[in-house]
């Protein structure tokens, strides 16, 4: 009788991990337990800060940051998470904000300075529109996931707990809010609130035709211990991973299993624009000029002390040249 071996994964309740998480994808060797409940701020504090979850998936920034401060963690190049940002840059409407040069030393807030969302919204505002990150006051409201002594030059203030940034926003005390998800006074219709770019798609779309980049959010980390034990347990789970996203990108295809009106032309708007599969994993050409650009921004931000490379994170998941399922079975 063969043996699989217990590991825990700790990952968001997605479309593409459906078949993994019910069991219709077995990764090979291993008998896998599946938290989905968690909120992603709370996940990633849990895997990088306690070490709850043999593998989980995390945040890229948090992810680079830990492994500047040596901290023991491996991420294997599964990216289950991206998204692009221009869309949850958020400003007080009576401040007379109208483009992003208009924020140079204002008062911007972030759930956590290194959040992905907000780290690749600095990397993009200071790149692609001319907004230098430290022309800025900065206020997080959470303790970081990794912490980091603030580079010289960095105006950053943790926030008291008696303090909100969605009410400082509406109250003027913030001039704008990066978050990372759609903030609650945007959604009822609050008029304090604004979009810095009003038309956000038209600008990622411009900004993804210019750059290629569809930026990636979370890796998947795993502790190295299981690694060292295990060796063929990153290819085991990159293979899984890759099996339930083709799974859920052709069930996707059908548009009866969506409730929305147009969606199968959004389906063919984003597959005209972005490709077959916008979320490709693995070091490909595409990913690696993703994540190049991303690990920029680290240096220029301080907060890394050297550039690091994509081999130096990720963990190889090559079985050599024409091997796999995949060639296999083919004709």
């Amino acid at each position: 009788m063969s043996v699989r071996i217990p590991l825990t994964l700790a990952c968001g309740d997605y479309e593409i991990t459906r078949a993994l998480r019910e069991g219709a994808v077995k990764p090979a060797g291993i008998d896998l337990t599946i938290i989905d409940n968690l909120d992603s701020s709370t996940r990633h504090w849990r895997f990088l800060r306690n070490r709850e979850f043999d593998m989980a998936e995390t945040s890229s920034c948090s992810y680079v940051m830990a492994r500047e401060a040596g901290m023991a963690v491996q991420a294997i190049p599964v990216f289950l998470h991206r998204r692009f940002r221009h869309g949850f840059v958020f400003i007080n409407a009576g401040r007379g904000i109208r483009k992003p040069s208009d924020l140079i030393g204002k008062r911007i807030g972030c759930k956590e300075f290194t959040v992905s969302a907000v780290h690749w919204m600095r990397g993009i505002l200071e790149h692609e529109y001319g907004l230098p990150h430290n022309s800025m006051e900065w206020f997080t409201e959470l303790d970081e996931d990794v912490d980091f002594p603030p580079p010289p030059g960095l105006r950053i203030t943790r926030l008291p707990d008696n303090k909100n940034l969605e009410k400082m926003l509406l109250e003027g005390e913030l001039d704008a809010l990066i978050s990372p998800d759609l903030i609650e006074s945007l959604r009822r219709g609050d008029p304090r609130v604004a979009r810095l770019f009003p038309n956000y798609k038209a600008e990622e779309i411009a900004y993804y035709r210019k750059t290629g980049i569809f930026p990636i959010m979370h890796v998947m980390g795993i502790k190295p211990e299981v690694v060292e034990k295990f060796p063929w347990v990153p290819i085991s789970m990159y293979d899984a991973f890759n099996e339930s996203k083709a799974i859920a990108m052709k069930r996707m295809e059908n548009p009866r299993i969506v409730p929305l009106a147009w969606y199968r032309e959004a389906w063919e708007e984003q597959h005209e624009l972005l490709g077959p599969d916008p979320w490709e994993y693995g070091l490909t050409e595409r990913n690696r000029h993703n994540l190049d650009t991303y690990l920029g921004y680290f240096v220029e931000q301080g907060l890394t002390r050297r550039r690091f490379t994509v081999e130096e994170l990720f963990l190889s998941v090559d079985q050599g040249h024409k091997r796999g399922a995949d060639f296999r079975n083919r004709i």
